[in-house]
């Protein structure tokens, strides 16, 4: 026994082979058998058409993605057993491929697939209450497999099969300034504002420090011999040892001769814009906290922490589907109106 929706084609069935029972087409029917029963069956999965009408090898879900208990096939025959019909919208939607004819049996999901914008997806009234799931890129998909996402280093070790890229800061071994931030200091001082702001950044980067107080510098220990060194380095700490109208030291200038990025400490954001353009350099003052500060100067270094996973098409999306077939087993849903929800 059938059910028809708005004349639409989503069907559900009293059926044993559905183990659902729905008196009405609604979210969260009541199914028969545990949540654990239901997720641990096998489910099959049927690609209705290739995407633009392209063969890609079938995958094997457990070896690429460790997704068990899923049978992929194209095989148009396994319509009537299989528990998912995964349908890519631009093949139906041009007419190319037609929807499923035949009834559908108890309990079979259809899946909407499309990776294309809005304003590229024509003619999506044709589907209103037809589909039970959507796979887009959206985060609000039923299915959510967005382009890409970045994955913390530590977590690549659960990646068997490599479908992660490392990350660099843009290849950093061919960067004209491989490093980060340095600074330069002979006369140190505990009670110099520019150290104590020293000892809070260094909670949160990497500071390389040089002159007496830190590393020797290459060669002599003059102007030529900090400039050469900073050219090695995106940012440079011009932290004067007091602060004072109009006290603004060589500290400054080496960083713009360097061509480094200046993060200054000194006086006022305003003083220093008589010397020099707003935007030429960073004023500690411009953040809240020191904190912010760290986190704006890493807005490249943050990439050496993470990886970057793009998804595999399709293969990729047919077992993330299978699995997400598993986990919803039991459960009815229906995208009424396709449209107002992927313009949304």
């Amino acid at each position: 026994r059938s059910y028809r929706l708005e004349n639409k084609t989503a069907f559900l069935s009293f059926s044993a082979f559905s183990g659902a029972l729905c008196g009405r087409v609604r979210d969260g029917c009541v199914a028969l058998g545990s949540r654990r029963q239901r997720e641990t069956r096998s489910a099959t999965l049927l690609i209705w058409a290739h995407p633009f009408g392209r063969y890609s090898k079938l995958p094997d879900c457990l070896a690429l993605f460790q997704i068990g208990g899923c049978t992929i096939t194209d095989d148009r025959s396994a319509y009537p057993l299989a528990d998912a019909v995964i349908i890519h919208h631009r093949e139906v939607a041009s007419g190319a491929v037609h929807l499923p004819t035949e009834p559908r049996p108890g309990a079979q999901k259809w899946i909407w697939m499309n990776y294309e914008s809005p304003a590229h997806t024509p003619r999506l009234w044709r589907f209103d209450g037809v589909f039970n799931l959507t796979l887009t890129y959206r985060a609000n998909s039923d299915i959510y497999l967005p382009y890409g996402n970045v994955v913390p280093t530590i977590n690549r070790r659960l990646d068997k099969n490599n479908l992660t890229q490392t990350l660099h800061a843009p290849a950093r071994s061919q960067l004209l300034r491989p490093r980060l931030l340095a600074w330069v200091i002979s006369n140190w001082s505990e009670s110099q504002a520019r150290v104590a702001f020293y000892h809070k950044l260094r909670r949160y980067m990497r500071v390389d420090v040089f002159g007496r107080a830190g590393r020797a510098l290459p060669g002599d220990s003059g102007k030529g011999s900090v400039v050469r060194m900073l050219r090695q380095y995106q940012f440079y700490l011009a932290l004067e040892n007091s602060q004072h109208t109009d006290y603004i030291t060589e500290k400054l200038w080496n960083a713009v001769l360097a061509g480094a990025i200046p993060v200054v400490l000194g006086p006022s954001r305003q003083n220093y814009e008589r010397f020099l353009p707003p935007e030429a350099f960073i004023h500690v003052g411009d953040f809240p906290t020191v904190r912010a500060l760290a986190k704006y100067l890493r807005h490249l270094d943050w990439r050496d922490g993470y990886s970057l996973h793009q998804i595999s098409f399709w293969a990729e999306h047919y077992c993330t589907a299978c699995r997400a077939v598993r986990r919803t087993r039991g459960r009815t849903h229906v995208v009424r109106d396709l449209k107002r929800w992927f313009y949304s």
